[in-house]
C-alpha cells in the first residue's frame, strides 16, 4: 500500500514538473529573492536560530546561489518542506530550488522530472537507539518500533533491510524531524532511522546525547544534493556550478580569508578563471565575471562550510569521510573550470 501511494505521488509530481516553464533566472531576478526549499529544521543543515535567521550546511548553499545571481546572500526566502511536500513545492514553482538533504535516485531524476545538480553530501541510512536498550547491531532489532519519515527513500530502505534479514518491525510514521525527535524521546519508538548525518544532527540537540548511540550498520547509499526542475538548463547550470565553485575553491586553496588576494590575480590559470579575472565563464551562464567570488565570499569554500556547520569541531561532529576532497581519499570532486 505504501509503495502504491508513493508511486501515485511520483506520477502527480511528474505532471507538475513537466508543466514547469523555463526562465527561472529571470523570475528570480524579477522577484529580487531566491525561494529556496529547505527542511523544517535539522540543526547543522537547515534550521532557524532564536532570532529566526536560517543557518546550516544546506542553507549556506541557498545563500551562495542568491549571492551569485542577486549579489546578496540575504535575498533568500526559506520555505520549510517535509518529505512529502518538498517535491510538489519544487514542481509547482512554489520554490526555485530545493536544498533539503534529498537523495538523488532514478525515479526522482527521471519520473519526477527533476535535475540534481550534484552531490554535496555522501550519506547512508543508519539507526539510532537508546543505549539502555542494550542493542549493538541493527540485526538485533527484530520486533522493534521504528520512527520513520514518510515519503522518503528511508521508508523503502527500511522495509527492504528488515525483509532481507528476516525481521519484522512496527513503523511509527512521522512527518518532520522535530516530530521524530519528540516521538523517539517519549518512547513511542525504540529506533529512529534516517540518514546518518541527520541522526548525528538530531542527537546533538538532546539534553543527554551520550545516552543514545548510532548503530554501526549503514544500509544504503544516500547521495544528497540540491535539485531544480527539468526544462531549464541555464538555471540548472547556475546551481551546479555554484556547488562546483565551492568544491573547486577548496581544492585550489581559495578561502574566505584569501579571497581578495586571489581575486587580484594569481599564476594559476584555473584560479583566475574561477575568480573571473580570465576568460568569460560568468557570461556563459548569464552572470557577471565575479559571480564565483560572491559564492565563496558567503562562508568560504566547501571545506569551510562543512567544518563550520557539521564538522568535527561542532556539536554534530561529522568527520569528512567520503565527503573529503578526491585528493584526500574522498568522493568530493568538481569538473574543471575551463
Amino acid at each position: 500500500m505504501k509503495k502504491s501511494v508513493l508511486l501515485g505521488t511520483i506520477a502527480a509530481v511528474g505532471v507538475l514538473a513537466g508543466a514547469a516553464s523555463a526562465g527561472t533566472l529571470d523570475d528570480v531576478k524579477a522577484n529580487g529573492v531566491l525561494k529556496c526549499g529547505v527542511s523544517t529544521g535539522l540543526v547543522g543543515f537547515a534550521a532557524p536560530d532564536a532570532n529566526g535567521v536560517w543557518g546550516g550546511f544546506d542553507v549556506t548553499f541557498c545563500r551562495a546561489v542568491a549571492a551569485a545571481v542577486l549579489g546578496d546572500s540575504d535575498a533568500v526566502e526559506f520555505v520549510p518542506t517535509t518529505g512529502k511536500t518538498r517535491f510538489t513545492a519544487l514542481a509547482s514553482g512554489e520554490i526555485d530550488l530545493l536544498a533539503r538533504n534529498t537523495t538523488w535516485t532514478f525515479s526522482r531524476d527521471v519520473d519526477l522530472k527533476f535535475t540534481f545538480v550534484g552531490v554535496n553530501y555522501y550519506d547512508g541510512q543508519g539507526f539510532m537507539v537508546r543505549k539502555d536498550l542494550g542493542v549493538t547491531s541493527a540485526t538485533e532489532l527484530d520486533g522493534a518500533t521504528v520512527c520513520i519519515q514518510t515519503g522518503t527513500t528511508t521508508e523503502l530502505n527500511l522495509a527492504d533491510y528488515f525483509r532481507a534479514n528476516g525481521m519484522s518491525y512496527e513503523p511509527v510514521p512521522i512527518e518532520t524531524n522535530a516530530e521524530a525527535q519528540q516521538q523517539y524521546l517519549s518512547g513511542a519508538c525504540d529506533v529512529y532511522t534516517t540518514d546518518a548525518s541527520g541522526l548525528a544532527a538530531t542527537r546533538a540537540t538532546f539534553e543527554d546525547a551520550d545516552a543514545h548511540t548510532l548503530l554501526p550498520e549503514i544500509i544504503s547509499k544516500e547521495p544528497l544534493g540540491p535539485l531544480v526542475r527539468h526544462g531549464d538548463d541555464q538555471w540548472g547550470d547556475i546551481a551546479r556550478w555554484t556547488l562546483n565553485a565551492l568544491i573547486t575553491a577548496e581544492e585550489l586553496g581559495v578561502t574566505q580569508a584569501n579571497l581578495a588576494e586571489m581575486a587580484a590575480g594569481t599564476s594559476n590559470p584555473e584560479i583566475n578563471r574561477l575568480m573571473g579575472t580570465e576568460g568569460s565563464l560568468g557570461e556563459m551562464i548569464g552572470l557577471d565575471a565575479e559571480w564565483a567570488q560572491r559564492v565563496i565570499g558567503v562562508a568560504g569554500n566547501y571545506g569551510e562550510v562543512f567544518e563550520a556547520n557539521i564538522g568535527e569541531s561542532t556539536a554534530i561532529g561529522l568527520s569528512r569521510g567520503l565527503n573529503a576532497q578526491w585528493t584526500q581519499g574522498g568522493l568530493i570532486y568538481s569538473p574543471p573550470f575551463r
